[in-house]
């Protein structure tokens, strides 16, 4: 897709059921991101996330595709402790959930793990800029990348894990000049989220572009619903009827003739 110069179309997903219909609407990337931990399981940060947890997700959302790729978010401490660590539980990843590739994040110093998991057979998607496996490390959901030593040491990461195999990088919270820099370097694709519009595609979270966060609303994400609010009235709406009496009607129920007859 980059060669011809296509843009590349990519979502979270956590379930079958979104997961029927993003494939549907033609989203190339499903990415079980471990940022399930905080849109679903209610967590601060994603760095609680558990490999059983993705496997759990993964699994369901690879159940709902018949077309997309589907990407799992290896969590926390699943592949930073040791390349031996990393192949066998990427491996059951695989094994387990039948998604056909794994997300790691970091730069130069996940490299070698990289590639001894490409050496298996195993497709790693990249990401660096903003990793929130770092959040404490980087001060915060904060730009990377802002002046010329921190965008120098991003070109090196993307450049190294271009080299290690990847098949493609998220660029997180980026500067677009940045990011178009990156973008323009590599051979493999860039997908972005806060990245501006030179990467070679972009990601957004599920939840955020169809509005169901009132309280949240990234800058760069852009709202294309406002789900959450549609929900709260269509749930007022079965309060106030059950509550009145006015559902359920006779449409809504089942009836034995025999039954009436006796009554």
């Amino acid at each position: 897709m980059k060669s011809r110069s296509e843009r590349i179309v990519m979502l979270t997903c956590y379930d079958a059921l979104f997961a029927r219909l993003l494939d549907a609407q033609g989203v190339d990337i499903l990415l079980v991101g471990d940022s399930v931990n905080q849109v679903l399981a209610g967590a601060e940060t994603t760095l609680s996330a558990t490999l059983d947890q993705m496997l759990y997700h993964t699994r369901m959302v690879r159940r709902g595709t018949s077309r997309a790729l589907v990407v799992c978010d290896m969590p926390f401490l699943t592949y930073q402790v040791s390349k031996e660590e990393a192949l066998h539980n990427c491996g059951r990843v695989l094994a387990q959930t039948g998604c056909q590739a794994v997300k790691l994040e970091g730069g130069v110093h996940v490299a070698p793990t990289v590639r001894a998991l490409v050496d298996v057979g195993i497709p790693v998607m990249g990401h660096i800029g903003l990793t929130p496996q770092s959040v404490h490390a980087l001060g915060g959901n904060r730009v990377q990348g802002r002046d010329e030593i921190a965008a120098q040491r991003l070109k090196n990461d993307a450049k190294a894990l271009e080299e290690a195999g990847a098949f493609a990088l998220v660029l997180e919270l980026v500067p677009a000049e940045l990011a178009a820099t990156i973008t323009n370097s590599l051979r493999i694709p860039t997908i972005g989220i806060g990245a501006g519009p030179a990467c070679d595609g972009e990601i957004q979270v599920l939840h955020d572009m169809l509005g169901l966060f009132e309280w949240l609303k990234p800058r760069h994400a852009k709202r294309y619903a406002e789900v959450g609010k549609l929900i709260q009235r269509a749930v007022a709406q079965y309060v106030a009827e059950v509550r009145a009496g006015d559902f359920p009607t006779d449409e809504n129920c089942f009836h034995v003739p025999e039954l009436a007859e006796r009554r």
